[in-house]
């Protein structure tokens, strides 16, 4: 009874581990969310048994590699309170871990979802381009409409100040651009990748919040669509 006791215990911590990771680290909070849309995109595509197997590894080394970086870092922390060139090395190569992790799940994820999701991908690219522009007017006068709302409910001056992320509106229409003139999925993903990445060095660097990056990126992209579709 001892040894299982202590083998319930060591799940307990286990579990407690995962749960602080998730509760209180964003970018496993972030990891876990595009998880859980990855695998009902695949539940979606039908993937063959072996295609799903490596889907989850590759989610699944991600959030090991996650769960790592911040057991090292509070382990430098506690044996190296102060500045410490060797303490920022093991900070940089653990946080490099997870970056060659997240970079292994995109190639996966393009690899297994790209021959399915081009079809599709361009059909609503197509639509979008070619809707109607009294939609999109509409969808941008609503945007600025809840950026008002938001704006007189936290008291702050200026249509421009916060909301939006000016920086991430311009990386998203630069992105839409580029979508809609190349019509070529690959190019389309890879010009958001850079956007998504601009608008999270904005979020790292506490620029700007995560609904003002999420504000400035909406309307980035809805302005470059009013645009392709006034003059295409």
């Amino acid at each position: 009874m001892l040894k299982v006791r202590k083998l319930m215990e060591s799940f307990d911590y286990a579990i407690a581990g995962i749960i602080y990771s998730v509760t209180t680290q964003r970018n496993m909070k972030i990891h876990v969310t595009v998880a859980i849309a990855v695998l009902l995109l695949g539940l979606w595509a039908d993937l063959s048994r072996l295609e799903l197997l490596a889907l989850l590894f590759a989610v699944f080394l991600v959030f090991v590699t996650e769960m790592l970086n911040t057991a090292i870092e509070a382990a430098v922390d506690i044996a190296s309170p102060g500045f410490h060139p060797l303490a920022g090395i093991a900070k940089n190569v653990a946080a490099g871990a997870v970056l060659l992790a997240a970079v292994n799940s995109l190639i996966v994820g393009f690899m297994l979802f790209y021959d399915k999701a081009n079809p599709l991908a361009l059909f609503v690219l197509l639509h979008v381009k070619r809707s109607p522009v009294h939609i999109t007017l509409t969808a941008f006068l609503v945007l600025l409409l809840v950026m008002l709302l938001l704006k007189s409910h936290r008291r702050m001056p200026g249509l421009l100040t916060g909301i939006p992320s000016a920086v991430s509106a311009l990386a998203f229409a630069l992105s839409t651009a580029i979508s809609f003139i190349t019509e070529n999925l690959f190019v389309a993903s890879l010009s958001y990748f850079i956007a998504f990445l601009v608008a999270h060095s904005r979020l790292e660097t506490r620029r700007h919040t995560f609904y003002e990056i999420v504000a400035g990126a909406v309307l980035g992209c809805l302005t470059t669509v009013i645009l392709f579709q006034l003059y295409q």
